[in-house]
């Protein structure tokens, strides 16, 4: 009696050895979940909290009192008082200043040994990134808030925009700040220390926020700042939150809503590349 044995061949059901092992979770659960982590490492912390809240309160106390003076100015009467003028231009250049911590947070976190652990884990490089973006985005929303609450309260801010107008700029502030952020990732996944970020970060802000109608209407200033004031990408966002809540249009509307939101979609998306593509190289 003879048995026959037939040769096995490996069948679509065998495993194949990529498939062995766990590869995480989903894109959009890795992200979710490092958000909150973000959030709750900023909300879990009193002092932090507590001063981020109070940096554009005095930002907005210390420039309303400064440049109180300008509001004689014929330029400005028809905003009825110079904090109606100020605070819409203040939810911008807090957004881009408050922005640069996002670049600071990831360089601290890189520093600390937090994200070398995340690269030994199976989570997706993009996603940390793009947690860091929403926490800080969020943080921000925050921030502008407080100040919006404490303009109204504390220093007689009266938007003839309403609370709708308001509410759009602050948006476009958000959306301004969202972009920079990338920038500023960006800059911390190239220049690798905190130190060399805020060095940079604040060379680029200030002659953003001087070089612009933050402060000040353009008419008013020597003729070169005019000129570089009115290509200042900071002015068509600044043009827009101030139209928004007052409804006294400096430019065209249409155009720097649309200026403002165009180029901060531009600045996130490179933004975004270089951050990740440098990201990724980091070790």
């Amino acid at each position: 009696m003879t048995t026959t044995v037939q040769a096995t061949t490996p069948t679509d059901e065998a495993p194949r050895r990529g498939d062995l092992g766990w590869h995480g979770s989903s894109f959009a659960t890795q992200v979710w979940v490092l958000t909150q982590r973000s959030l709750n490492s900023f909300l879990r912390d009193p002092r932090m909290l507590f001063f981020s809240l109070l940096q554009p309160l005095v930002m907005l106390l210390l420039f309303s009192q400064v440049f109180g003076g300008i509001s004689k100015l014929g330029s400005l009467h028809q905003w009825g008082s110079y904090i109606n003028y100020l605070l819409p231009s203040t939810l911008v250049t807090t957004a881009m200043t408050s922005a640069m911590s996002s670049g600071v947070g990831l360089l601290t976190e890189m520093s600390n040994g937090v994200i070398a652990r995340f690269r030994s884990m199976p989570v997706s490089l993009f996603s940390v990134l793009l947690a860091r973006s929403l926490s800080d985005t969020v943080r921000m929303a925050i921030q502008l808030i407080v100040m919006l609450i404490a303009a109204a309260l504390l220093f007689g801010f009266t938007p003839a925009g309403g609370m709708m107008g308001v509410a759009a700029a602050l948006l476009v502030s958000l959306v301004v700040g969202w972009g920079l952020g990338w920038l500023f990732l960006a800059i911390a996944t190239w220049v690798k220390k905190a130190e060399t970020m805020q060095a940079v970060a604040f060379l680029t802000m200030f002659p953003l926020m001087f070089g612009s109608s933050a402060y000040m209407p353009v008419s008013t200033m020597p003729g070169w700042v005019q000129v570089i004031a009115n290509i200042n990408p900071l002015s068509y966002a600044i043009f827009a939150s101030r139209g928004l809540a007052t409804t006294i249009w400096e430019a065209n509307p249409a155009y720097t809503l649309f200026a403002s939101l165009a180029i901060s979609g531009v600045i996130a998306l490179v933004g975004g590349f270089i951050a990740t593509r440098n990201f990724r190289r980091t070790n």
